[in-house]
């Protein structure tokens, strides 16, 4: 920390003053990081194994999955994640056991200080000074791990300073960000493929096959070993448990606990990544442990309590999620299908989504499932889809959807809408919407 003896102001008066030293809230770019990090003594030298995680959708969820199963086998992890849902202290974790925490208010505001006083008012991003202030951090304090999730991209990230991972991971590979990644799942994934390491070992998530051919070829230009799904390892479900398999045996395991056919794929991710991972031995204990003790809020998870729950009816059920692209809305699409399975139900969704996202693409799995969208601005966010606008891009996807004024209206509609059935209602579309959800319902 600084020894200075002066007083930082709050971390939310630094961050938002940050925020005025670039012009462009992204501009992909490692020559102003190596500025600042050179600037504060090189702390990405001084990081603890790390585990690298790119990927378009279940950077998240892995990164949950890699700390759970880390901290149930005792050791002490660091995580590194965006956006944060309610407070930017939830980004950086620090380790501690049993389990890491959120900075606290007293480092994250010197911390930031130091930086801002270190980068002198040269141009930097938000993500940029910010992810410094980070390994800063990381670097001060011990831990066994590092789970370090890249912000976008992964070739020109911020995160991507970081030499000699312990594993990369790529997560799958689809559609977002074009305006800065490309308009093609090869241009996509050859940026994600950038955080490959010669020599490192290689976690690749289900792709498609345009996507697995860019990291293929990437990989073999620089010499990174490969373990990839379907080939290398795998997981599936098989009478209540998970079934997982490498070239090094079978592991019968407990179902993770966070809902949706997809985190079978993203448990077994991290698992592989665990046992790849040459600097540390996590045992099956600790995987089994961490599969049924993670938590990763905003990610199909279950409200049950709160001024939004109370006014649902006895069973009724409210969803979170914060996917925003057409691949985060096929497997929630396909997880609340599931849901019906077991326990049928009117479905009605409540989503609010940005101006950069393919609304029409996130909705259309929906199709058949949802009886209703209302579409909802994202609080405090202006750039963000506004609701006609929304509830258009909807209806072409084939839903019915009607614009509400706010979340509280579009639930009361949607309570109203279902009437003596015991509904079950999904707010989505994004992770600030989420955020605002899990702010307001305490």
């Amino acid at each position: 920390m600084s020894n200075d003896t002066h007083h930082p102001e709050a971390s939310d008066v630094i961050l938002e003053r940050v925020t005025r030293l670039h012009t462009k809230l992204i501009d992909l770019s490692l020559d102003r990081t190596w500025r600042l990090l050179a600037a504060l003594g090189h702390p990405e030298r001084a990081l603890p194994p790390t585990f690298h995680i790119a990927g378009t959708n279940g950077k998240g969820s892995v990164s949950a999955y890699l700390r759970a199963m880390l901290e149930a086998a005792g050791l002490g992890v660091h995580s590194y994640t965006s956006p944060h849902l309610v407070r930017f202290h939830e980004r950086i974790r620090l380790a501690a056991r049993p389990r890491s925490a959120p900075i606290d208010e007293v480092e994250l505001s010197q911390l930031l200080d130091e930086c801002e006083r270190i980068n002198a008012g040269a141009p930097i991003t938000f993500f940029e000074i910010t992810t410094c202030m980070a390994f800063l951090a990381f670097a001060r304090h011990p831990a066994d791990a590092l789970v370090l999730e890249v912000g976008m991209g992964g070739r020109l990230d911020t995160t991507n300073v970081v030499d000699h991972p312990a594993v990369t991971i790529i997560t799958p590979v689809d559609y977002d960000h074009q305006q800065f990644l490309g308009d093609t799942l090869d241009q996509i994934a050859r940026e994600k493929a950038g955080i490959l390491k010669p020599g490192v070992p290689a976690i690749i998530g289900p792709q498609t096959d345009e996507g697995r051919a860019a990291i293929e070829a990437e990989a073999a230009r620089i010499g990174a070993p490969l373990f990839i799904h379907g080939q290398d390892f795998g997981a599936h479900e098989e009478q209540g448990h998970l079934i997982y398999q490498d070239e090094s045996g079978l592991l019968d395991l407990p179902m993770p606990r966070l809902v949706g056919r997809h985190q079978i794929d993203n448990a077994a991710i991290a698992i592989a990544a665990l046992r790849q991972a040459r600097a540390l031995a996590i045992g099956e204990d600790a995987i089994a442990q961490g599969l049924r003790n993670v938590e990763w809020p905003a990610r199909m998870q279950r409200l049950t309590r709160g001024p939004l729950v109370a006014r649902l009816p006895a069973h009724g059920e409210l969803w979170l999620d914060g996917g925003h692209n057409p691949s985060a809305g096929r497997v929630v699409a396909h997880a609340m299908a599931d849901l019906a399975q077991a326990a049928p139900r009117p479905l009605v969704m409540i989503a609010g989504m940005k101006e950069t996202k393919d609304a029409r693409g996130f909705f259309a799995p929906f199709k058949g499932l949802a009886r209703h969208v209302f579409t909802v601005a994202i609080p405090d966010d202006p750039a963000c889809l506004a609701p006609e606008t929304l509830a258009e891009m909807a209806r072409a996807a084939g839903l019915d959807a009607t614009p509400a004024p706010s979340i509280e209206a579009a639930l009361e509609r949607a309570l109203a809408m279902t009437g003596d059935e015991v509904p079950r209602i999904l707010i989505c579309g994004s992770l600030y919407l989420a955020g605002a959800v899990l702010r307001d319902n305490g």
